[in-house]
Order: structure tokens, then sequence, then C-alpha cells
């Protein structure tokens, strides 16, 4: 957390509310298509990513169900295949990137004191783009062929030579969901820099905000490399070109070496404001000041930084010369280190602290130690002669769901139970929040947990079909993963009760609270802080 500060003036959240009938709106849904406010442009990203994640839940479920027991049960191969990689594509790009964005359009001008994006046209206009995006993806399914069947890191020539016709529909829908990325970072780094209220140096900005505006420009920096590879594959796919075909004298490890220079600062782009979040809510309810803020922001930095240097981990068995493999093995352990910072922080800042068990509290600690799993065995597959043993097991569908799921998904609950006071005037109900946390947390560790094992054992990954040895970890793992699936419909029901009443909300939810969200009124009005406060730190 940064300094404590006090307002010199805020009095616009006093009119606010009276202010907002002098700005004309149209109703009913044209207010939703032509909204340019960041809070409703928030609300949407934040349902759409909803709507994505059950849509992507719905086919882990499909796959969980198949890999019930070993044989051939519910779907064919082929479909099989189809599920596993929609699954991934449509959490990935669909369902966690789209709910930070949400986040970041809701809290950061409230967090800056800013009164909206830098860019509110634009901002409506990347957000529109992904409904489009995502109706393609989904669209594929009904498509001569089906849908990519080739994994979600699309190899090639699996995505090129060998891929069904609706893969040209997938690349466009990827390009349209990258151009929605790029244009919503340029206007997070727009805002944070151009938008704080007057006296907000940089280093009073709170750590959602400082994660944001370094994701954002990880952003920039990968997103067009996707394109570029996205679009090397449209024109071998449609114009005989040659740059994965080795026939015609390109190299399918080409690929790979582009994807993952996109792919390893995308993980980091899906976690960096997981960090931010938990960052915010662990010293709110420990009612302390997070430890070590400065090392915190130039772990972030380091992360983003070293993240460019690590790509080819993924890679280790493609035949890469000893010294390549010796390099990244050793960077990848390096950026162990800033991660480790922080895990070491958060712990400080909850040690002798008076720590209250909110809900959002119990996903932020769970975040910490579950993640931290994730890193010890990101840990094992960094080592290059061990990756060989692991590579391709569900030891590493283990390692990046135990990062992406306990990660960026419970951190994105954590973030939801902390602010739908501030979004809707409510507290959401504790019992049922509780149970929410618990059956997630349980159907987590039983859907996950096991597949260490089975990786261990041999298990390869994106198979319908398995040896009996593996039949009960993978019998605990689809009980676990139809546990945590049906338990998200409680979290559904859990925010539509939250929005349509409960125990009301003041101005500071949360007694720890300190930042500068929770000086406006809850629910917080449509327009804030349309005169800027005078932020001043308060020095210690």
């Amino acid at each position: 957390m940064p300094p404590k500060h006090r307002l010199e003036s805020s009095a616009s959240e006093a009119s606010s509310a009276g202010h907002d009938e002098h700005h004309y709106r149209p109703g009913g849904l044209m207010r939703w298509v032509l909204t340019t406010n960041h809070k409703e442009i928030g609300t949407l990203y934040l349902i759409f990513s909803l709507t994505m994640f059950l849509i992507g839940g719905v086919f882990a479920l499909v796959v969980r169900a198949e890999l019930f027991q070993p044989g051939l049960q519910l779907v064919q191969p082929e479909f099989f295949n189809q599920m596993t990689t929609m699954h991934g594509l449509i959490m990935v790009f669909g369902a966690v990137m789209p709910a930070f964005v949400g986040l970041a359009n809701w809290m950061v001008p409230l967090q800056i004191g800013a009164p909206d994006m830098a860019l509110p046209r634009l901002n409506n206009f990347s957000f529109w783009l992904l409904p489009i995006a995502f109706t393609l993806m989904l669209s594929t399914l009904f498509m001569p062929g089906g849908a990519p069947n080739f994994g979600w890191t699309f190899y090639a020539p699996l995505s090129t030579t060998y891929a069904p016709p609706s893969t040209t529909f997938f690349i466009l829908s990827l390009h349209i969901a990258g151009i929605s990325s790029i244009l919503g970072a340029i206007n997070i780094i727009a805002t944070i820099l151009n938008l704080r209220a007057p006296g907000m140096r940089l280093m009073d900005m709170t750590l959602f905000v400082w994660t944001w505006l370094i994701t954002a420009f990880l952003l920039i920096a990968v997103m067009p490399v996707l394109a570029g590879v996205v679009t090397m594959m449209l024109m071998d796919i449609n114009f005989g070109t040659s740059f994965f075909n080795a026939g015609g004298g390109g190299d399918p490890v080409l690929f790979q070496h582009l994807f993952w220079f996109f792919g390893h600062p995308e993980v980091y782009i899906m976690i960096l404001p997981a960090f931010g979040i938990v960052s915010v809510i662990i010293p709110t309810f420990a009612r302390k000041r997070l430890f070590g803020y400065a090392s915190m922001v130039y772990a972030t930095a380091s992360i983003a930084i070293l993240s460019f240097l690590v790509w080819a981990h993924h890679m280790f068995v493609v035949g890469l010369p000893l010294v390549a493999e010796l390099f990244f093995m050793y960077s990848t352990m390096l950026i162990a280190v800033p991660t480790g910072v922080k895990v070491f922080n958060w712990i400080t800042t909850l040690f002798r602290g008076s720590i209250s068990f909110e809900p959002a509290m119990l996903f932020a600690i769970a975040f910490v130690v579950l993640f931290t799993i994730g890193g010890f065995s990101g840990l094992m597959l960094a080592i290059s002669p061990a990756d060989f043993q692991y590579h391709d097991t569900y030891f590493v569908v283990a390692h990046f769901h135990y990062v992406l799921v306990p990660g960026a998904v419970f951190s994105i609950m954590a973030g939801v139970y902390y602010w739908l006071p501030k979004w809707t005037g409510h507290y959401p109900h504790l019992r049922l929040s509780q149970w929410h946390f618990w059956l997630s947390m349980i159907g987590v560790n039983l859907t996950f947990f096991p597949m260490h094992f089975s990786g261990l054992a041999g298990m390869p990954r994106r198979i319908p079909d398995y040896s009996l040895q593996f039949a009960d970890f993978n019998m605990l793992s689809s009980i676990g993963a139809f546990m945590f699936g049906f338990s998200q419909l409680l979290f559904v029901v859990i925010v539509i009760m939250c929005v349509r009443g409960g125990k009301k909300a003041p101005a500071k939810a949360w007694d720890g609270a300190e930042d500068l969200e929770w000086t406006v009124p809850s629910p917080a009005p449509l327009h804030t802080f349309e005169h800027p406060p005078q932020y001043r730190p308060v020095e210690h």
C-alpha cells in the first residue's frame, strides 16, 4: 500500500449524483451499446468474462467427463481435441484477460482520482470487438470439419497442414481480440500517465494500478508478435507459403519460437494484475501497510522484463543447443527471485496483522498458498534435463492450472468480493460466499493436485483414453472438476443477489481500506472526480 493520503477537495462526490442528470443518456439496450463511462464498460467486460468463463468451463467438464474412466465413453477423439483446444482459448483470451481489463476499467480511474478513462470512445470500441471475436471463435464449432483441434498453443504444422477449414476463422477472431487488447492497453497507459489526481506521484499509486501499467506495456509489446505468427499461419494455409512447412524450406520450430515469445509474457499478462489485486486486499484485511511497497513495484517491473528472456523453456525437447538450454534454464530460475520477493512481502504483511477472514481475504490467502505451489512445480520444469521427463505430461497441466486457476481466477474472485460493495452498494452474502470459497478450494485441489502424480507416472496430456494405472487419479480429478465447476453457479447467484440487494455498504466498506476509491459513496456514482481531488501523501 502506498503512503496513506488525505483528500483536500472531493466535493464532486457529494454532487455527482445530481450531476448525472445533466448528461444525455440513451435508454434501454442502446445505453450499454453506446456507453463511454468507464464503470459501465468495466461492468460489460466483467459480464462478458463471466459468460466466457462458464462456456469454457462447460468445455472443460466435457473433457473431464470423458476422462472419468479409461476407454472412450462420451465423445469421439476428434471432438475431444476440439474441446481441449476451445477450453484453453476461451479461458485465456475470453475469460481471464477480459476480467482483468474489466477490473482495470472500473478501478484504475477511481484509484488515481480520474473522472474516466483517457479515451472513452476507444474504450467502448475495444470492448465491442470482443463479443465479435468470440462469437466468431465459437461459431467454428458448427463449421464443416469442426472447431480448431490442435491445442490452445496451435502448433504448426497441426494448425496449418492438418487443421480443419475453420482455422482461418479462428485466426481472424484472434486478430480482432488482439486489436481489442492493444487498444485497451493504450487507453490504460494514457489514463495512468495523464489523469492522476494532482499531487499523486507514480510511487503513490496502488499496486493494482502499477501492475496494470506494466501489464499494458507488455500487451503492446507482445500482441503484435501473436498477430504476426497467426498471419504467417494464414499465408501457409491459404496462399501457398512455407513459413512453417519443412518441405518448402520453412521450419515448424520457428512457429514455437514466435508463439512462445508472445506466450510467455502472456502468462505474466494474466498474473501481474492478480499480484496487484492481492497486494491491495491483504493489507486491507491485515490492517497493516503493505510491507516493501517499493520493492513490490521493482519486482513487478523485473518480472515483466525477464519474461522476454525465458520463452524457450517451453521448448527444451526440440533440440536446442546446450548453451541455449542452459541460458533459458538459468533465466527461468532467475525470474523466480522477484516472484519470491512478492510472496515474502505478502507473508510479512500478514505477520502479526489484525487479520479478518472476509471472502475476499480467503481467496487472496488461497492465491498466495496455491500460486506458490504452481511456482515450485514451475522451478521443477525449468530444470532442462528433468523437463525431458515432465514435458507434455499431466505434470505440466497441473503446473499451469495451479498458476492460472487458484492464481488468476481466484484473484479475480477476490477482487470481485472486495469491490462488490463499491460497485453495488451492498455486501455479498457472507455465508454463501464462504460456501463458494470452500467448494472452490476443495474442488481446485482435488482436480489438479492428482495431476502431478499422473504426470510423473507418465500420462501424456491431450489424450481421450489412457492406461488403467492412471484411472484413480483421473477419477479424482474429474470429481474435483465437477465440484469446482458447479460451485461457480453459486458465485453467479451471489453476484446477482448482491446487485439486487443485501446489507448496505458505507463509502468505506472495509475497516482497513485506505485507497482513494473508498472515499466515494457506495455504490459509486456514475460520474466521479469531475473536479480532481488534491492528493497529498501523509508522511510517516
